[in-house]
């Protein structure tokens, strides 16, 4: 795998363009989820491939699909040896260093 792409790739958009481009569309997404009804939850939509599916569905598949493409950026700067926090708290390490 060429990761020497994703190193050019973050020199030219640079961290803060990246990180308002993601601010950006986390906001634009949460201003339309806010705005559906109980009704429209319950309502189908079809996804790009064109399946139906109800729409509360389609919102809990999207955060599993947002875990999963953290994972991958995760992997990638890790592969990089760009430090990142812990996904969920505390590291290993420190839970060590904290227990008795």
């Amino acid at each position: 795998m060429d990761i020497s792409r994703g190193r050019v790739h973050v020199r030219r958009l640079g961290s803060p363009a990246v990180l308002a481009y993601a601010d950006r569309l986390d906001q634009e997404a949460r201003g339309i989820i806010a705005g559906l009804e109980d009704t429209d939850l319950a309502r189908k939509c079809r996804t790009p491939a064109g399946t139906p599916i109800t729409t509360w569905k389609w919102l809990r598949a999207m955060c599993e699909h947002e875990a999963h493409h953290r994972g991958q950026i995760y992997l990638m700067l890790n592969m990089l040896e760009v430090a990142t926090p812990p996904l969920f708290g505390l590291t290993s390490e420190e839970v060590r260093a904290r227990s008795a």
